[in-house]
């Protein structure tokens, strides 16, 4: 939405005294009948719908008989979530302003004026920027470790606790302080979240014993490719707003993907004022990275604002001959067609280029004799010349316009090109004496176009205001790949234990597989929020969802049903009690039994209730869940075939049921003061009631806080947290035991605390500086067990040192 003009002194000031002449017409009735301080203390019942702030502060100024001074120009681009209920002046103006970044301050004459919150003085004009939009409340500059709003689920912007589903989110604040310039380093502070990494390029994320396969970019969803050559897992943040984790089933805007939970990355947007930051930092193992961020209007009249993000880094590792260098290029521009359409138009593209890959897990668990190995922190199994290059190129648009009745509609396209170049290999044990590099080679492009087209807003029934959201969407995915299986090798025998790297890259020779795969799904879906009451809030939808794979693998699903169901109860102002029902399908294209038949799809079923609370005008967010996760035809190994000697991987379907519980909390426990917490218990088992997902610990802890000191310290910020979970475990396969006949064994990976901890520094209004040390205590543990019989360290401890310079 259009800032204000750069030069509009003039208009604003004849905007103000209009305001306050209106809303001071229509109030003077009450105010002669009623005394200042009654007005502001006694109740009055509103019904107030959602929408522009503008009009519903008018809407207040008449029905309250107050007077209500603010800048009608500011105002008209905030929005606000309405109010229902009987409330005083004061309470009811708290909620109507509630996430908009303002506050209304009460006057000596029994009038209010807006003022930016925390501000000592009345709303400096101009000076407030858009915080909300159809993706939810932007958190950067906020301050905040919980957002405003959010619209993830639905489509609907609700706050948190009227989205009758988990959600975590991990704000623009929380990614500064503790120095998350990774998916992997977010997704290890989200409460909930299991963080698995199979070797160096690949990581698998975990929620409610189920890995996260959905994907968002700005709510445009997106299926994490089988192949791992997305580059979903190797993001960058800078370019980020904030990371949404939805938890359960998310099929309503998916349509096809897995059970676990969506992962929904939020761009950062234009500023209506001109602001930039250039970020250096330096640590552990010659980490280098340098960031530069410009944002602001592009015209006089600020109706065109643009940004721009650049960030590289250059890191090696703890693992020995390994680096990676990543560069990340980031535009956007915001054109205002009108002062109620809105264009905006991007492209965002990231380079990752390792060098010494890790494959297949960077460390086998037992030697070729059957016994455990005892190898470094450091070994990677990977020699210097394994790689698994990938980039990504996107392109977005959107196109939003909001009408005078509170509806919006809004059309998002995004192209996306992702690709790899993988010529990767692993030293393995032949026997006591010998070893030798296993290698293979993947290439591939996947180009992926999606749309997204929506109409939300209020409408009236039986009296009451309700809100509807109807959408249609359409994803279509081409991959084209090329596997390389049949290299030639020169001088193929090594030294394990003398191992650091050095190997001669094989012959390649031609292709021994080409795929060339299809993927389109198509979707309608419609949602809406029914106020039965004016504490009770029911949510219903469905989406008709198309599925279909051709090319290589082959699939189809027409026309599936996917409901979703939802309610909401306020107990009293601060909590409200909820449940849902939501569904998913996922068909199955790379999971195969052992004749190579394809998986049936795979379907889930999350039923949750709990209860949510919100303090301090929803600067603090709390919630308390139980849930139960139904799935049919879960993927797991096909243990007996795979012992075999020369056989390719395969799976069985089975049925799953997760249960469990969860608690968490985020934001602002006190002025300066902010905290992120999160407790999760969950235990899931089969048909015949054996634990599955066992790698997934039952019991997870999360808390990080910071605290801005007062008085003569007040340029001073402390901060940490720590995580912790319970024993993890996996049956793998020991090849070597009873001369090489082999049989399976638990592996268990026993509880463990890791704590971080962080400081920042002001030395001027634009200078800061900050430290960030992971794993105080260098705990040694294993963040993943037995993919591919292997095992992978987490990072020892590591320290972080980063400038910034806001200019």
């Amino acid at each position: 939405m259009p800032p204000l003009p750069l030069n509009a002194s003039t208009q604003i000031t004849r905007a103000v005294r209009m305001a306050v002449f209106g809303a001071s017409l229509a109030s003077l009735p009450a105010l002669a009948l009623m005394p200042t301080q009654a007005c502001a203390q006694s109740q009055t019942v509103y019904e107030i719908a959602p929408g522009p702030l503008g009009n519903a502060l008018t809407q207040f100024g008449v029905q309250a008989g107050v007077t209500i001074s603010f800048d009608t120009e500011q105002a008209r681009h905030l929005h606000t979530s309405g109010l229902e209920g009987s409330y005083s002046v004061e309470e009811g103006l708290e909620r109507l302003l509630a996430n908009s970044g303002l506050q209304a301050e009460r006057q000596s004459n029994g009038g209010y004026v807006l003022v930016a919150r925390n501000a000592q003085s009345a709303l400096e004009l101009g000076a407030t920027q858009v915080t909300t939009n159809q993706l939810g409340s932007v958190t950067e500059g906020t301050g905040s470790y919980t957002p405003g709003t959010i619209a993830t689920a639905t489509r609907l912007v609700l706050t948190p606790r009227e989205t009758p589903q988990s959600i975590s989110v991990v704000t623009r604040q929380v990614m500064d302080d503790f120095g998350l310039n990774a998916i992997d380093d977010v997704m290890r502070h989200t409460p909930g979240i299991t963080v698995s990494t199979y070797d160096t390029e690949r990581t698998n994320y975990y929620s409610r014993g189920f890995s996260i396969v959905n994907f968002q970019y700005d709510g445009i969803p997106t299926l994490r490719d089988a192949q791992y050559s997305a580059g979903q897992t190797l993001t960058d943040m800078a370019l980020y707003d904030r990371v949404e984790v939805l938890k359960g089933a998310t099929g309503l805007l998916t349509g096809a993907g897995g059970p676990g939970g969506t992962i929904n990355l939020i761009r950062k947007k234009p500023t209506s004022q001109f602001m930039s930051s250039i970020e250096v930092g330096a640590g552990s193992w010659d980490n280098y990275r340098t960031q530069i961020d410009v944002s602001g209007p592009l015209t006089e009249t600020g109706n065109v604002r643009g940004r721009a993000v650049a960030a590289y880094q250059d890191k090696k590792s703890f693992l020995d001959h390994y680096s990676r260098k990543t560069g990340v290029y980031y535009g956007i521009l915001e054109v205002d067609l009108d002062e109620d359409t809105l264009l905006t138009l991007g492209a965002d593209y990231q380079d990752s280029n390792p060098k010494g890959s890790s494959w297949t897990g960077t460390r086998t668990i037992f030697d070729a004799t059957g016994n455990k190995l005892d190898l470094p922190r450091s070994f990677n199994n990977g020699p210097k010349w394994s790689s698994w290059e990938q980039y990504s190129r996107t392109v977005f648009a959107t196109l939003e316009h909001n009408f005078d009745n509170g509806w919006v509609t809004k059309g998002q396209y995004n192209h996306q090109i992702n690709g790899y170049d993988a010529p990767l290999g692993y030293i393995s044990q032949d026997s006591a004496t010998a070893s030798s590099i296993y290698a293979r080679k993947y290439t591939g492009e996947t180009t992926r176009d999606s749309l997204d087209v929506y109409a939300s807003g209020p409408f009236e029934l039986f009296g009451r205001e309700h809100q509807l959201v109807v959408g249609q969407s359409l994803s279509i995915s081409d991959w084209k790949g090329k596997d390389y299986s049949n290299a030639t090798y020169f001088d193929n025998n090594y030294d394990f234990y003398q191992w650091h790297g050095q190997a001669i890259e094989p012959l390649w020779n031609q292709p021994t597989k080409i795929n060339d795969e299809t993927t389109r799904q198509s979707g309608t879906y419609i949602a809406g929020r029914f106020s039965l009451m004016d504490d009770l809030h029911v949510m219903l939808g469905t989406r008709v969802a198309n599925y279909q794979v051709t090319g290589t693998s082959k699939t189809k699903a027409s026309g599936k049903v996917v409901p979703y169901a939802g309610v909401v109860y306020d107990l009293n102002d601060n909590v409200s009690a909820y449940a849902s029902y939501t569904e998913i399908f996922q068909p199955q294209t790379q999971y195969r039994d052992r004749t190579r038949k394809m998986l049936a799809p795979d379907e889930g079923k999350n039923y949750e209730l709990g209860l949510k609370g919100e303090f301090f005008g929803g600067r603090l967010n709390s919630s308390l869940a139980y849930f139960e996760v139904h799935e049919t035809n879960r993927p797991v190994a096909d243990l007996l075939f795979n012992s075999t000697p020369g056989a390719e991987y395969s799976y069985i379907g089975t049925k799953t049921t997760t249960k469990g519980y969860e608690a968490e909390i985020s934001g602002e426990l006190s002025p300066g003061w902010q905290l992120q917490a999160g407790y999760t218990h969950k235990i899931s088992r089969d048909d015949d009631h054996i634990k599955v997902a066992t790698w997934e610990p039952q019991d997870q802890v999360s808390f990080y806080s910071s605290y801005k000191l007062k008085g003569n310290l007040d340029k001073l910020t402390l901060g940490g947290g720590a995580r912790w979970q319970g024993a993890g475990w996996q049956t793998v396969y020991n090849w070597g035991y009873d001369n090489r006949a082999g049989r399976y064994e638990k592996f268990t990976q026993d509880p463990y605390w890791l704590v971080d901890l962080m400081a920042r520094y002001q030395f001027t209004d634009n200078l800061s500086a900050t430290v960030n040390v992971n794993n105080l205590f260098d705990k040694a543990y294993f963040t993943n067990i037995g993919f591919y019989d292997s095992a992978y360290y987490g990072d020892p401890r590591n320290v972080m040192v980063t400038t910034r310079w806001d200019f």
